[in-house]
């Protein structure tokens, strides 16, 4: 795959501004393990390998375990993760999917009653924002691989 346009220098300002929520998401109190997982696997739904790649390096540097990681497309199925786990990542899936239906109010309730108003809001801006990094991530097909983490990540 050729990259295409680098859309970091094509739009700095859209890119400082998806930098931005990041950097909310990333002071908002939720914990990183928690993100990465939601990351990659909104990543996996959308099908962004450079996302997955970059995603499932930083899980490792929050202390993620590789059994769980190879296990996150199946996450249903396993015993390997919490409970507020696993609401976020039904919650991931609902909002990433939310154009087959719309969210469930059980959903929600479950979500609601784990995260809290705005915690809920909070994981709801960083899903928002993968979604939108997928996107850019494979509208301009960035390769897969290329990413090296920062020192300050």
């Amino acid at each position: 795959m050729q990259p295409r346009t680098d859309y970091t220098t094509a739009a700095p300002g859209a890119y400082a501004a998806m930098r931005a929520l990041e950097t909310y998401v990333h002071q908002s109190g939720l914990e990183a393990r928690l993100l990465e997982l939601v990351r990659t696997r909104v990543s996996q739904i959308n099908g962004c390998a450079y996302c997955i790649d970059m995603h499932t390096q930083m899980a490792r540097v929050a202390g993620e375990t590789e059994q769980r990681l190879y296990a996150l497309s199946a996450w249903q199925e396993t015993p390997f993760f919490t409970v507020r786990e696993r609401v976020a990542l039904a919650w991931a899936e609902a909002l990433t999917r939310v154009a087959e239906g719309s969210v469930p109010d059980d959903l929600y309730e479950d979500a609601r009653g784990h995260f809290g108003d705005k915690g809920l809001a909070d994981l709801s801006l960083a899903i928002v924002a993968i979604n939108g990094w997928n996107r850019m991530a494979i509208a301009f097909a960035t390769p897969p691989g290329s990413y090296r983490r920062a020192r300050s990540e």
